[in-house]
């Protein structure tokens, strides 16, 4: 049977504290044995729980769904039409304490279309939480909740030394909603990229469970390494293939969204793809690995670097890059304005360039502005495309051009169907680059012209049928 990657829709955290358990040797020191002995092997988890367990919250989240009533037969004779329904769906997840002013993290997928938020502490108190940033991409959220000047147990974000495949970690949460739970295991793989887009995550075999999403996965010194985000099932329950976010994205996105407000993923402003084996054969490369660039944004970070199509990066401040997904990770856990080195081969050849990484920038202005007139584009909202406006919007960052964004009810646009994301390329022979010369195309064209218009409608570009202009006053 197909195994499937599903979203611990319900979320549970481990809670940690905000030091690590008191040791005579730093964490640099310490030698990672297998237990010799049965006294070692009675060894218990329990102190690293205790310190932990404090700062893992549960949130519980509602959200108002409408649904459209079922009409009866008689209805339908006699047509009728029932009015649609209001229901509350209610969902638990749960969130990690990462500042004691009340700043908490949690999984997008646990906030996503709440209308309320709640948090409970593991001391029963409750807490009416705000959401300060999400990102859907990262399936990150930052929460805050009023401690009213009291300072709250934390979990420190991070450890001292790399994660490590084997090492013992525990996933406290609380799957299924059935209270708060620990479980063990250990790190199975690391710098997974088949969980999303953007992602670089921890594998363990440590139970986790619908309701253990925005949970935590920390070590044995009671750091927060990952935050538990899904798992590979079955049947829906855990098959003891589960992925965590690891810590370093986690306080990339936290840092962010305290001080910018939203989750900031820079990027390099070009459009990569994984390498496989017969590309690597083809590029000279001894095995599949690495991003290899099919497009470039103009006078982007990687184009002012002079990295170019066809380039194939490999490492990025020093990290391989084994596949685009990666690439994206590790530019997402960077900070905007950063300068890094990016190793990448051309032609054969392994060359170094110096990139400063940013955001996706709004150029040119979007310059939204709802057209009017006896045209047919009478009712319609319009922007100019950008990378920022792109990845805002959920489109792809590349587009260039005049976007429909949105459509006026009973217009002229509704009419001639016009729709929200198309692309609009030609109007009369003019070739469309931006809203102003649009608006200046359309205003010059006489009422009684025939229109010919150009769109991109996801991709596919075509004559926009016009049957309806809106009337002269």
């Amino acid at each position: 049977m197909k195994k499937i990657l599903t979203a611990l829709l319900t979320a549970t955290a481990l809670i940690g504290a905000p030091t690590a358990l008191t040791s005579t040797a730093s964490a640099q020191d310490v030698t990672r044995v297998v237990p010799s002995s049965q006294t070692q092997v009675q060894l218990s988890y329990s102190p690293v729980v205790k310190e932990s367990a404090p700062a893992v919250v549960n949130i519980f989240t509602s959200r108002t769904v409408r649904t459209r009533a079922r009409s009866s037969f008689f209805d339908q004779m006699f047509g009728m039409q029932r009015a649609p329904r209001d229901r509350v769906e209610n969902s638990l997840g749960s969130g990690v304490i990462v500042r004691g002013n009340g700043i908490i993290v949690t999984n997008a997928h646990v906030v996503k279309g709440a209308d309320e938020l709640k948090v409970v502490l593991n001391d029963r108190r409750e807490f009416e939480a705000k959401v300060v940033a999400q990102d859907e991409e990262t399936d990150l959220a930052v929460l805050r909740i009023d401690t009213k000047g009291e300072m709250m147990p934390t979990l420190r974000v991070g450890a001292d030394s790399e994660p490590e495949i084997g090492d013992i970690v525990l996933a406290i949460g609380n799957p299924f909603g059935v209270g708060q739970t620990v479980t063990s295991g250990i790190i199975s793989a690391l710098g997974r990229t088949n969980v999303s887009d953007i992602s670089s995550a921890i594998q363990t075999d440590a139970a986790v469970n619908p309701g253990n999403s925005g949970g935590a996965l920390v070590n044995l010194n009671g750091e927060l390494i990952g935050v538990n985000t899904a798992i590979f099932s079955r049947s829906g329950g855990s098959n003891g293939i589960g992925f965590a976010i690891p810590s370093e994205l986690v306080e990339r996105a936290i840092d962010s969204a305290l001080s910018e407000g939203r989750i900031v993923r820079p990027w390099i402003g070009a459009r990569t793809n994984s390498v496989d084996a017969t590309m690597a054969s083809a590029l000279g490369l001894d095995r599949a690995k690495g991003a290899v660039i099919n497009e470039i944004l103009v006078g982007g970070p990687a184009d002012k670097a002079g990295l170019d199509k066809g380039d194939v990066i490999l490492s990025v401040a020093g990290t391989a890059i084994n596949d685009d997904s990666g690439l994206r990770f590790k530019l997402a856990t960077m900070r905007r304005g950063e300068t890094t080195p990016i190793e990448y081969v051309r032609d054969g050849r392994t060359r170094t360039a110096r990139v400063r990484v940013d955001t996706p920038q709004e150029s040119p202005k979007r310059d939204e502005r709802e057209l009017e007139g006896v045209h047919p584009f009478n009712g319609a909202v319009v922007v100019n495309m950008s990378p920022a406006l792109g990845e805002e919007l959920g489109f792809d960052p590349y587009l260039s051009g005049v976007m429909v964004l949105r459509v006026r009810r009973g217009s002229a646009a509704n009419y001639n169907r016009l729709r929200p994301g198309d692309l609009i390329l030609n109007v009369n022979n003019f070739d469309i680059d931006s809203t102003q010369q649009l608006d200046s195309v359309l205003v010059s064209e006489p009422s009684d012209a025939v229109w010919d218009v150009q769109v991109d409608r996801n991709g596919r570009i075509g004559a926009l049928p016009i049957r309806y202009l809106p009337p002269q006053n």
